[in-house]
């Protein structure tokens, strides 16, 4: 499965669910029975490639805002969303996250920033489709998220790398 391929999955998954993340990741897991379990397979790898990508500490600053506080499971949750948010959602965020205030002007921290059901669609799919767990992809998450750290708790620190998030939801 090629990198458009991948991502119209999950644009066609996100349209079906009108943006709802489990309700997305419904319709993804639906999309990937259609596949063959290696396409399944391939796409897990596509998926797990992006979530790893994202798994930095500018990234997790931003999250930090915007749900309020961002525990390591929150910002897991929170990758898989802004995976399931597209393909021009992801690469402005995981570029300049601070971007994320005009490329999701409408969140909600009470329904957006969580797409963990989405983290497992692959998982479902290849079970449903095989009998048999997703086999290992091979991919280890680092034991700590890229690029040097700073304290999301330092409203001048924050607000100086977020200027427009934290017009939005500082404090």
């Amino acid at each position: 499965m090629d990198e458009t391929g991948f991502w119209q999955l999950v644009d066609d998954a996100r349209d079906a669910a009108a943006g709802d993340p489990e309700e997305q990741a419904e319709a993804l897991v639906e999309r990937l029975l259609r596949l063959t379990p290696d396409e399944v397979v391939d796409f897990a790898r596509q998926f797990e490639a992006r979530f790893q990508r994202a798994y930095t500490v500018e990234l997790w600053g931003a999250a930090y805002l915007l749900l309020g506080g961002a525990s390591e499971d929150g910002f897991d949750y929170f990758r898989c969303w802004l995976i399931g948010q597209g393909r021009d959602v992801f690469e402005g965020a995981v570029h300049q996250p601070d971007e994320l205030a005009e490329l999701v002007p409408d969140f909600d921290e009470d329904e957006d920033g969580d797409g963990e059901e989405l983290g497992y669609a692959a998982d479902e799919a290849y079970e449903r489709l095989t009998g048999l767990p997703l086999p290992d992809l091979g991919v280890r998450q680092p034991p700590v998220a890229a690029g040097p750290s700073f304290d999301f708790a330092d409203g001048a620190a924050m607000a100086a790398r977020y200027p427009r998030l934290w017009e939005l939801y500082g404090d």
